[in-house]
């Protein structure tokens, strides 16, 4: 579904005349039940066709790419997934030589021996790293000129009590932007970030 989104943001490339007849044929292919080798070589594909209509290599931005990899381990088609996981991650990065760079986001460390065997050149940064350890969060001096502006300074010891509570290399005092932003907005304290995702992989482990 997420893919077949994707390209109907371009479905204007249909009529630009910059596509092939076999490449048209192709796009037309993007639907819900599409075969996994389709889905697998889809952003390849797409990158292929905005390179020649904007004469620039692509950026792709790829958020949480390991939540379809927990769902399959919790819902039992692991093997399934995985196989089409590495597929994708070989077509869309490793082989497409249409990609100016790229950027994967998770919470499950990645492993070149796993299904990221098969790509190179990639760079890990974790929670431990010291590269772009200002950019994971809000950090006090942000969260406190917030609080001047909306009234709410004098809170200021309550909200390092609630929502200080992350390191990232070895840069302290980093806060949770989606909770900082719901105090700002509702006024109260809450515990915001503890309803935004599913615990469903640990209850399975534990």
């Amino acid at each position: 579904m997420i893919i077949q989104k994707l390209y109907s943001k371009f479905d204007f490339l249909l009529d630009s005349r910059i596509l092939r007849k076999d490449e048209e044929k192709f796009f037309n292919k993007i639907f819900m039940d599409m075969s996994d080798s389709v889905a697998a070589c889809a952003l390849r594909e797409l990158s292929c066709y905005l390179l020649r209509y904007y004469g620039k290599k692509v950026i792709i931005l790829m958020d949480e790419y390991d939540t379809p990899l927990q769902e399959a381990w919790v819902h039992g088609y692991w093997q399934e997934m995985t196989d089409f996981i590495r597929g994708m991650l070989n077509s869309t990065f490793k082989t497409n030589p249409y990609l100016e760079r790229a950027v994967m986001t998770g919470i499950t460390r990645v492993s070149k021996e796993s299904i990221f065997s098969d790509l190179n050149n990639l760079e890990v940064v974790t929670t431990t790293s010291e590269k772009y350890k200002n950019c994971f969060g809000f950090m006090e001096e942000e969260v406190w000129e917030a609080l001047k502006e909306y009234g709410l300074y004098d809170k200021r010891q309550r909200i390092k009590d609630w929502y200080d509570g992350f390191t990232f290399g070895r840069r302290q005092d980093i806060y949770n932007p989606w909770s900082i932003l719901n105090f700002l907005d509702k006024k109260r304290f809450s515990m915001y970030w503890a309803n935004t995702s599913s615990n469903g992989l640990v209850n399975r482990l534990r």
